[in-house]
């Protein structure tokens, strides 16, 4: 059986047609599987029902059960949903001033061994596939009766690791007739495959591109993250400038300040050399302690140090307000679950 929400609008008009209906049927389908959420082919009423009963012959809809919800003092929710093949993945709801943003899952586990990361050492799976990364979007919408404004592909997973399902799930969210979901209101976090970069500079996009950079020199950033065994920091940022050069858009840094690690001022000065004359901003992140993990966050006068470094000599930087730290839900503390664990 085939998980319906796996099709964008134009594949899904294909195979309403090869089931000898009309194109302005998926029209019809993506209106009710994403502006009203319905979990079943029976609420599409404006269907008829031979059409719905040869839906329902071929297609699933792919609708999460929730195992878990935890609510941080901060109001940060983290869910734990099931993915309906013996295994879970956690999804992350944040309230701002400017409205609710959703950290999504891209993969059910990650084969990047990121030092810093709570699914480092987890055994990775599979891919999330498009319809299941958009269901977390839906999932958390019906659980809440409220509309996701920011979508950030930071959680469990690198998303270029998964480009493919990742990029179809994009169209998806931001097409006007699906969730409208604006692409500036979306961002796609990776540690750097470079091939990925390159190609994702291609799409034409409107996204926001996160790196996690982490550190300033190979050695460094070897210890932290072993992609750049693979894609050394040379290579990262000749494809960052390709990419900004491409799209003319900010690029966005993300940096976790660890203690005795990656955040004296040699450190920042080499940033400020890595970084000079690109459009881009680095958000600073106190490094959240993860079970075994081998980092420690830097003190706030450390960090605070590092940022007016940065800013002082021409680089954008700002210090990520701590969220959902308390329930294991904050940057780099998801982790693949799987049901027998709980």
């Amino acid at each position: 059986m085939k998980n319906i929400k796996d099709y964008n609008l134009d594949k899904l008009k294909e195979e309403l047609v090869s089931l000898g209906e009309k194109p302005y049927r998926a029209e019809q389908i993506f209106k009710w599987l994403y502006v009203d959420n319905v979990s079943s082919f029976d609420e599409m009423t404006n269907l008829s029902v031979e059409l719905r009963e040869k839906l329902k012959q071929d297609y699933t809809i792919c609708t999460f059960g929730i195992i878990q919800k935890q609510e941080s003092k901060d109001g940060t929710k983290k869910y734990l949903f099931d993915v309906l093949d013996g295994n879970a993945i956690e999804t992350v709801l944040m309230e701002y001033h400017h409205g609710f943003s959703l950290c999504v899952s891209s993969q059910i586990g990650c084969k990047m061994g990121c030092k810093f990361c709570a699914s480092t050492g987890i055994k990775f799976i599979r891919n999330l596939t498009s319809g299941e990364i958009v269901e977390q979007v839906l999932a958390v919408q019906r659980d809440q009766h409220i509309k996701i404004s920011n979508i950030v592909f930071m959680g469990i997973g690198e998303p270029l690791d998964n480009y493919d399902n990742v990029i179809n799930a994009i169209h998806i969210i931001n097409h006007p007739k699906g969730l409208n979901i604006g692409a500036r209101h979306i961002s796609i976090s990776t540690s750097g495959i470079v091939p990925k970069i390159y190609q994702l500079a291609e799409e034409e996009l409107q996204c926001t591109l996160s790196i996690s950079l982490h550190a300033t020199t190979n050695e460094q950033r070897s210890k932290m993250m072993p992609v750049n065994n693979a894609y050394p920091l040379e290579e990262l940022m000749r494809a960052c400038r390709d990419y900004i050069q491409k799209t003319n858009k900010r690029i966005s840094f993300e940096y976790a300040l660890a203690k005795d690690n990656n955040e004296t001022l040699e450190d920042a000065q080499r940033l400020v050399k890595l970084l000079k004359g690109m459009i881009c901003h680095v958000n600073l992140i106190p490094i959240n302690k993860i079970e075994n993990g081998a980092f420690v966050k830097s003190s706030n006068e450390n960090i605070m140090r590092f940022r007016d470094y940065l800013n002082d000599h021409g680089v954008v930087a700002t210090i990520r307000r701590e969220l959902g730290s308390d329930i294991d839900a904050a940057c780099g503390q998801l982790r693949r679950k799987n049901l027998k664990e709980e």
